[in-house]
């Protein structure tokens, strides 16, 4: 369930809803996730449940990431409804585009003037993407220009975590594997929380978000030198 339909369903502000929810999540009742919250044991939200959320705040950040592209550029795609839009934005460009979201394979693959280079790996039915250690050898030998990340948030002191452990050591691979690393997250994920870390603000280079972010988190990221774009 999201926070704005328990929200609507019990008449009640979305503040209240995540400080029941958080409380809920505490005494192991439910899990906490990005939006909302799950029954605890339950698999991750499904893409196109978590699509339907943010629509217009995701494609103002995706237009602007697109506009950071060069032609004849390497560009990874991280998973997630993110990266999707911002798949859309790149259609006609002279470019490689290389990731293991299923959703972007799916945009991009009648178009003919992007080179798509799909990761092998086990596939995430659910989140429409490739995980494991296939994967993670398939990035060792990719070398690309900028890599769009996406996160479940980030904490006050610019930490990027998701919720979905399995995800994290493709996340630090894409890292490794990038000469430029953007963040592209909504500002609900400023501050934000997930039970593990994929890397300090130190291994950013630009967060590109629809609005301004929690102001000890920008001024954490900014410190590591971050450079932070509120489109």
């Amino acid at each position: 369930m999201s926070v704005r339909a328990l929200s609507d369903r019990l008449n009640v502000s979305q503040a209240t809803i995540r400080r029941d929810l958080e409380q809920l999540d505490d005494k192991g009742l439910l899990n906490r996730v990005y939006g909302g919250a799950v029954l605890a044991g339950e698999h991750d939200e499904p893409f196109a449940t978590v699509a339907a959320v943010r629509v217009e705040e995701k494609d103002a950040i995706a237009k602007h990431c697109a506009e950071l592209v060069e032609d004849g550029q390497t560009v990874l795609l991280d998973i997630g409804t993110t990266a999707h839009r911002i798949a859309r934005q790149l259609h006609g460009r002279s470019i490689t585009v290389v990731t293991t979201n299923l959703a972007v394979l799916e945009e991009l693959q009648d178009d003919e003037a992007i080179q798509l280079v799909m990761l092998g790996g086990m596939l995430r039915r659910d989140y429409r993407s490739l995980v494991g250690f296939l994967t993670e050898d398939n990035l060792r030998q990719v070398h690309a220009d900028t890599l769009f990340l996406g996160t479940s948030g980030v904490r006050r002191d610019g930490w990027v975590t998701d919720t979905t452990v399995i995800e994290v050591p493709i996340k630090r691979a894409m890292i490794a594997a990038s000469e430029r690393v953007v963040l592209a997250a909504d500002a609900a994920k400023f501050p934000g929380h997930g039970m593990a870390n994929v890397c300090g603000p130190d291994a950013l280079d630009v967060v590109i978000s629809n609005a301004p972010i929690d102001l000890t988190t920008a001024a954490a990221l900014r410190e590591a030198g971050v450079e932070v774009v509120e489109v």
